[in-house]
């Protein structure tokens, strides 16, 4: 790639298995009318396993432990800036997705099946990614 990446973030594919199935965790960005998987840009000083940890945390009130990395995300942003998003499979430690309060940044948090977050989520490489983190739970990913 010549570019260079101007735009570092991360983010989490939280999964669990309820009533015998698989769920992944989506959220809803109101600014961008989208669903998607928490994330966001790397603070300063902050390394893409911290920041990804930060967003998942700040945006679905979920203490998550990090297992596997997921396949990255690479595109240009809306400003036309090469973008990277590195993202990790998770496994959600504390908290209760409930109890976050909406706000301008997320304003829904939904657990939903695999079956169901390919006709949600908003971008083609987003069902791809969530192919991906489902197989490897399955698996017995770490």
């Amino acid at each position: 790639m010549t570019d260079s990446i101007e735009v570092q973030a991360a983010g989490g594919v939280v999964v669990r298995e309820a009533d015998g199935e698989v769920q992944l965790l989506l959220v809803h960005r109101p600014r961008y009318d989208d669903w998607s998987f928490p994330k966001g840009k790397l603070d300063a000083g902050e390394s893409f396993e911290q920041a990804a940890l930060r967003e998942v945390l700040e945006e679905t009130a979920l203490s998550c432990r990090r297992a596997d990395e997921l396949p990255a995300s690479i595109y240009r942003d809306a400003g036309g800036r090469l973008k990277i998003v590195r993202y990790w499979l998770m496994e959600a430690l504390a908290g209760d997705v409930e109890s976050r309060a909406a706000d301008e940044e997320v304003d829904t948090a939904r657990w939903i099946s695999l079956e169901d977050a390919h006709k949600l989520l908003t971008y083609p490489p987003d069902r791809e990614l969530a192919g991906t983190a489902v197989e490897i739970f399955v698996a017995g990913g770490s």
